[in-house]
């Protein structure tokens, strides 16, 4: 190796290893409070569900306390169309520390399609969502707390952004947790009160040549 491939090796990882040293003292010197974060994971492409659940599969593996809140994918106790909950289910009963909290109606039409008009017990669900939601902000005791949907359901009209501002809020003034929320389409403000904004962005979809949602890989 010449001399200068080494030297700009060397720099390099130097500067990086400086860099990461002085994260983690910085990091010591933050309260228990300031080392929690809200991650909003949003866009129109696919894996915004997806990568809350790795991330429930991972801080369950570290042995952290998890509780998931899903606005506008329900459950009537037999009919299950979202996979994930299944196995979270069965994780639970092995003994692994998850709450799970499905809200909503029923959206999927026995014909395959998807039901897009709000029915008056759609809001009464949503409702429901955010007073288990404010609960478990002000008196859970979870490590990480995942409110699937809950941007989303500002996009569908079933709650207002100022509703979801309010359990930010209340969070801020109760961070004890990690806090991740889902959803579509950003608003003017919410930006500046995340810690983390990860965009899925869709480039191209299968759905678009004509290949439905399909279980395991879309619910």
């Amino acid at each position: 190796m010449d001399t200068e491939t080494n030297n700009l090796q060397n720099s390099g990882g130097n500067k990086l290893k400086k860099k990461m040293l002085e994260t983690v003292e910085k990091y010591k010197l933050l309260t228990d409070e300031e080392k929690n974060c809200l991650h909003i994971y949003y866009g129109y492409g696919k894996g915004k569900t997806t990568s809350t659940i790795g991330l429930i599969i991972r801080a369950l593996g570290a042995g952290k306390k998890v509780a998931l809140v899903q606005f506008d994918k329900g459950y009537d106790g037999e009919n299950e169309h979202y996979s994930e909950r299944l196995i979270l289910r069965k994780l639970a009963g092995t003994g692994y520390n998850i709450e799970i909290f499905p809200t909503g109606c029923e959206r999927m039409n026995s014909d395959g399609t998807f039901r897009f008009k709000n029915m008056k017990e759609d809001f009464s669900e949503a409702e429901r969502g955010l007073s288990i939601s404010r609960s478990l902000i002000t008196e859970g005791t979870q490590d990480l707390l995942v409110l699937d949907e809950s941007i989303a359901a500002v996009a569908y009209n079933l709650l207002s952004k100022a509703a979801v501002e309010e359990l930010i809020d209340l969070y801020k003034k109760n961070r004890r947790f990690e806090l991740v929320m889902t959803g579509h389409k950003l608003w003017n403000g919410l930006e500046e009160k995340a810690d983390l904004i990860t965009e899925m962005r869709k480039v191209k979809h299968y759905f678009d040549k004509g290949i439905p949602a399909r279980a395991g890989i879309e619910f």
